[in-house]
């Protein structure tokens, strides 16, 4: 006979969560502040991708970058010389954020100068994808070297994600990655997913990303 009882919470504080977050995302649309939540595995490009973002949207926004890392503070040196309003946020050895963690970066940041705001997630394909950060629109980056069966192995994190962009595109020849094989597997689980091969090396494929963006934060903030 069991003398314990068995009390599931996971469910009860994704709920909270999302309930935050839909609110989070009331309070940007007011404030007229867009924000993007960027993810990616470590090593796949986003610091380097959103260097490039920043350099084809910045004489159009006002961009406010916020860094999260378990620890350091290398990826906001490196925004830092780009000219963008950039904030680190450290998150205490917690491999995600939530909406209540990216509210508090928010106000860190300060969102009365900030038209588009983007959130470097901390870098895996499992955690940041279960909560919901409030942000506008999920984006993903998968590089090249990872391999085209992640979003098999992977499959929350590009079921929530809006667009994907699949960098490293020049080092194709060098690696067994089929762009078509991996839009494919992306599209069984996501069929809406925007896709855009992209090189943040070479800026290959940056336009139309850049593109992609404009068009949302403009929607969003009027």
């Amino acid at each position: 006979m069991e003398g314990f009882r068995i009390l599931e919470v996971k469910q009860s504080i994704f709920e909270n969560n999302d309930r935050d977050a839909d609110r989070l995302r009331e309070e940007l649309r007011r404030e007229k502040t867009f924000l993007l939540n960027l993810m990616s595995s470590p090593g796949s490009g986003k610091t380097t991708t959103l260097k490039r973002t920043i350099a084809a949207l910045k004489d159009e926004f006002r961009i406010g970058v916020m860094e999260a890392d378990i620890d350091s503070d290398v990826d906001a040196a490196a925004i830092e010389q780009t000219g963008a309003k950039v904030i680190q946020i450290h998150t205490g050895g917690m491999c995600h954020l939530d909406a209540d963690m990216t509210r508090q970066g928010l106000r860190g940041l300060g969102t009365e100068d900030v038209d588009l705001a983007i959130l470097e997630n901390i870098g895996n394909l499992v955690c940041p994808a279960e909560f919901d950060t409030g942000a506008v629109k999920n984006a993903m980056i998968l590089s090249v070297p990872e391999g085209d069966d992640k979003p098999l192995k992977y499959p929350l994190m590009f079921s929530i994600c809006d667009v994907l962009l699949i960098n490293k595109i020049d080092v194709l020849p060098y690696f067994d990655f089929d762009i078509e094989k991996c839009k494919e597997y992306v599209r069984r689980l996501n069929p809406n997913m925007v896709i855009l091969p992209v090189s943040s090396r070479t800026g290959e494929g940056i336009d139309a990303w850049a593109d992609w963006l404009r068009k949302e934060t403009r929607a969003f903030i009027g």
